[in-house]
């Protein structure tokens, strides 16, 4: 029989993702509206993204927080264009995302000395082949895949190398070993909900180190340049962005923030995204036609969920058009270069009871259509 309880919040979409619990537009500060980024009150609200984001994650002495052009994909960009080139590279991709970055790597920047380490969907490649020596490109979580890293113990802490990782899907939600990371990336519009075209970047003192000390062979768009006269542009890290940001977005993040600091920090976002995790588990255990997309539970993504069901692909379109009609869920497709099957976001701004409120809407939608 079809269900009575539909999810309060229907928007389940891996991004832009759902806006947190009680969200109202209107009870933003919006006292940066028309005025210039530049002004005394653009800056300070810049610099306090950067200041708080920080502090929310504890990032370690010396790392910088910056806001950068582009959403994650302007982070990453900007990180493989002005650091790469010094060293060999070696790229691990396992979904679509990290291919990319593989793809700019070697096709675009055409650096001949790399490595790629990869693996199918639902897998990850070897980590254990990766050189110390040198420079490592990674995804910490394959959005398109619902696969994530376990750990970072194959990093070395003596490494010669940089490593960049694109975290949009993981910063929030997963614990992230920052003295390991040396350069590392996010949007807002992932697991804070917040509005999409401004990225995150991260720089540790030795990305910062090779900034000042390298300068790649290849021209650097104006959005790229982080240096000038061999020394780091530190007003990116302290609210000078380099192109002109929205501030109303600005404005949003910092809701965010502020959610997640009443939330009670990083760690309670973490097991909120971790228990809704939970509750995805114990339904695929109890339906034999859904199956998570990662093979190993270890590495089962805790944001991006992606599912394979026992269904053609013509038959799980039909199922996610049933859904949306009936108001239960939106854009929970996979990924179009994915497997076909389902991806459901459980990111903490996801509540437990509409995850909850779905899964019997599942079953009924592929009883429909595939039964």
């Amino acid at each position: 029989m079809q269900p009575e309880l539909k999810p309060a919040n229907p928007n389940f979409s891996s991004g832009p993702c759902s806006k947190r619990p009680g969200y109202d537009v209107s009870s933003l500060d919006l006292s940066t509206l028309g005025r210039s980024h530049r002004s005394a009150v653009g800056k300070a609200a810049l610099e306090r993204t950067c200041v708080d984001t920080a502090a929310l994650l504890g990032l370690p002495e010396g790392y910088r927080v910056g806001v950068v052009p582009a959403s994650d994909t302007g982070a990453v960009e900007m990180a493989l264009w002005s650091l790469l080139g010094q060293r060999p590279v070696d790229v691990l991709a396992w979904e679509s995302f990290g291919k990319g970055w593989l793809t700019d790597i070697t096709k675009q920047l055409k650096l001949e000395n790399v490595t790629s380490l990869e693996a199918d969907y639902g897998l990850l490649p070897d980590f254990s082949k990766t050189n110390s020596n040198h420079d490592i490109v990674f995804t910490w979580n394959g959005t398109t895949s619902g696969v994530k890293v376990k750990n970072a113990d194959w990093i070395a802490d003596d490494r010669e190398g940089l490593t960049i990782c694109d975290a949009t899907s993981a910063v929030f939600a997963m614990e992230l070993p920052w003295e390991k990371l040396d350069v590392v990336t996010f949007s807002w519009q992932k697991v804070l909900g917040g509005e999409g075209a401004h990225g995150m970047l991260i720089l540790s003192p030795r990305a910062v180190e090779r900034l000042e000390s390298y300068t790649p062979a290849w021209p650097l768009p104006k959005i790229f340049r982080m240096t000038k006269g061999g020394k780091l542009v530190e007003g990116i890290f302290k609210g000078a962005t380099i192109n002109t940001p929205s501030m109303l977005a600005v404005a949003d993040y910092l809701d965010a923030l502020d959610w997640v600091s009443g939330l009670g920090g990083v760690n309670a976002a973490i097991a909120k995204s971790e228990a809704n995790l939970e509750v995805l588990k114990s339904f695929v255990a109890e339906n034999s036609w859904i199956n998570f997309l990662a093979q190993d539970p270890d590495t089962c993504s805790n944001t991006s969920v992606c599912f394979t069901l026992d269904a053609s692909a013509e038959q799980v379109k039909a199922m996610t058009k049933l859904l949306e009609s009936e108001g239960v869920a939106y854009d929970i497709g996979a990924y179009r270069d994915a497997p076909a099957g389902l991806r459901i976001w459980c990111g903490a701004t996801v509540e437990q009871a509409d995850l909850e409120a779905l899964l019997p809407w599942l079953t009924w939608a592929y009883e429909q259509v595939v039964a």
